[in-house]
């Protein structure tokens, strides 16, 4: 089976749906394959063998692997860009969806009734990425899937699969002191809780229209501000005006916590507002503060453009059907998709000869045509050697033939 995973993930990984099949023929030619060197596999499984199998697989049966990643991450030092606020790490969470269809469905599918009378079927996720204001990258952890819940009438959606997530690995991440971010879905009290609950603290958007109570608690309160005007290279001036009032209640009930509620608007040097947007928060706000806590809950956006984008357009192909199944198989592709993202992610973090290597070739998926380029009609001893070779230390070698 563990060839089945293997296999599966190499896909991903080497972003090549057909690095399978030349690694066969490679095997067939020289005896030996990348699958073996690179992946330890043991034989090479065909396609259909690999849908078959891991159809029925818990999507959770791979979350201890994002786990171990972040891990790794974290024995080398390649998280500390990543904390902010005195040592808080982000953890964004938002849904997307990676598959829908009319004809092609399975038992962990929703479902929506279209204008044109077809029943519309499709599959969601609730991702959670590590980000920080200011880096470039992110990092996956593990997904929770919007599926039907044994039990419940009624289909379940992306609130419910966000509790869920806090309840599976909010202790697992407690140690990195978390501050979760989300869009105004999340900033309702149960899911303010929820994460207060597992030893986080929270960030969430904060619409006026969704949050009457704060709304009117706003009107005639005394604001605490801070303005800052700065030069921003090829931009040039901005200015960012923050407002912010503590100890709102969050609803209209007797038993309302209470949150900080903060605002943030940049303008142009001509005054023309670029940028405005309201949060709540558990975390402690003042003036020393408050431009650090503004950026981070604005990074929130990261988890849309630097994660699902480039899942959907950066060569991962997330909307891709790689395969349905009639239970889990389109759930766990995804899973094993975003673990690749995951540890593309770690390389360019922590492995020296990957970092060499991208820069080398400074173009994403020139990098990638490479990586098949190399490995389709050669076999590597080791990612080192691989490696090596992408930055011209070192030639590759010819398999030699068993036998």
């Amino acid at each position: 089976m563990a060839d089945i995973g293997m296999a599966a993930f190499s896909l991903f990984f080497m972003q090549n749906e057909s690095f399978l099949q030349h690694q066969r023929l490679l095997e067939s030619e020289d005896g030996e394959s990348n699958c073996r060197t690179l992946f330890g596999m043991e034989n090479i499984p065909t396609d259909n063998h690999i849908r078959n199998m891991l159809d029925g697989v818990p999507p959770d049966h791979f979350n201890h692997l994002f786990e171990k990643n972040l891990r790794t991450l974290d024995q080398e030092n390649a998280l500390s860009s990543f904390r902010k606020l005195d040592g808080h790490i982000l953890i964004a969470l938002d849904g997307t969806e990676h598959f829908s269809s009319y004809d092609i469905h399975c038992d962990n599918c929703s479902h929506r009734e279209r204008s044109n009378g077809k029943t519309e079927y499709h599959h969601t996720f609730l991702g959670a990425t590590i980000v920080a204001p200011g880096h470039n990258q992110v990092i996956p952890l593990p997904p929770e899937f919007v599926t039907p819940q044994d039990g419940h009438e009624k289909q379940d959606c992306e609130s419910c699969a966000a509790r869920r997530w806090l309840q599976k690995h909010g202790a697992t991440y407690a140690p990195y002191q978390p501050i979760y971010l989300g869009d105004d879905l999340f900033a309702k009290q149960p899911l303010c809780k929820a994460v207060q609950q597992i030893g986080g603290n929270f960030i969430f958007t904060c619409k006026p229209d969704s949050h009457k109570t704060i709304t009117e608690y706003l009107q005639g309160t005394m604001y605490a501000e801070r303005i800052d005007t700065v030069m921003i290279p090829s931009r040039g001036k901005r200015t960012y005006h923050y407002r912010w009032v503590c100890g709102i209640p969050i609803r209209d009930s007797d038993d309302a916590m209470d949150v900080n509620w903060f605002e943030i608007t940049i303008s142009d040097g001509k005054g023309k507002v670029t940028y405005h947007n309201s949060y709540v928060t558990d975390l402690d706000i003042n003036h020393e503060n408050i431009a650090e806590v503004a950026a981070c809950g604005r990074s929130r956006w990261k988890i849309e453009n630097e994660t699902f984008n480039v899942l959907k357009n950066n060569g991962y192909h997330l909307e891709h059907n790689f395969g349905h199944g009639s239970t889990t198989l389109a759930s766990v592709l995804v899973v094993l998709n975003l673990l690749a993202f995951a540890f593309h992610t770690t390389c360019d973090l922590a492995e020296t000869l990957w970092q060499s290597a991208r820069e080398s070739w400074k173009v994403r998926h020139r990098f990638f045509w490479r990586l098949w380029s190399l490995t389709t009609f050669r076999v590597f001893s080791s990612w080192d050697e691989l490696m090596r070779v992408f930055i011209g230390t070192r030639s590759p070698r010819r398999a030699v033939r068993s036998g």
